[in-house]
């Protein structure tokens, strides 16, 4: 069977996603890969490095999100044929507070051999800090990072 394309790599990722296989996501991920959020705020990572550290990072997620729905997925494929741009967003609710969510998303997928070697997410901080319900500490660690 030859290797996934980037599309069926991260349409299968939004499959696990669902089903709340977070090590079958890390799976999807290249050894040495990267996943990189140029967005992340407060304590939030801005990279890991290596398919275990993405494996630990989405461990604790389905106790933090519960995603219900991935209600619109647009894929654009670039002059690179390794590497696609999705919008999509994600439908769900927060485990903490019970309260809906609705995440919009960009996502940068470079893949080698069906494996993501380089995962680039764009997201709003506040929106997810707000679904979160740690709005109040990233407003926080904003306002004493401004007066350092």
């Amino acid at each position: 069977m030859p290797p996934r394309t980037p599309e069926e790599t991260f349409r299968r990722l939004l499959e696990l996603l669902l089903a709340k296989d977070m090590d079958a996501i890390a799976d999807l991920w290249a050894e040495h890969g990267t996943a990189e959020f140029p967005f992340a705020e407060g304590d939030a990572p801005r990279q890991l490095t290596g398919r275990e550290a993405v494996r630990a990072y989405l461990a604790g997620y389905p106790d933090l999100m519960d995603v219900r729905e991935i209600p619109a997925v647009t894929v654009h494929h670039t002059g690179r044929p390794d590497t696609i741009v999705v919008e999509f967003t994600a439908h769900g609710r927060t485990v903490a507070t019970g309260e809906p969510y609705q995440l919009d998303y960009i996502t940068v997928l470079t893949t080698h051999r069906g494996l993501i070697s380089r995962y680039r997410d764009y997201w709003n901080p506040l929106a997810a800090a707000s679904a979160a319900g740690t709005l109040p500490g990233l407003l926080g660690s904003l306002r004493s990072g401004a007066t350092r």
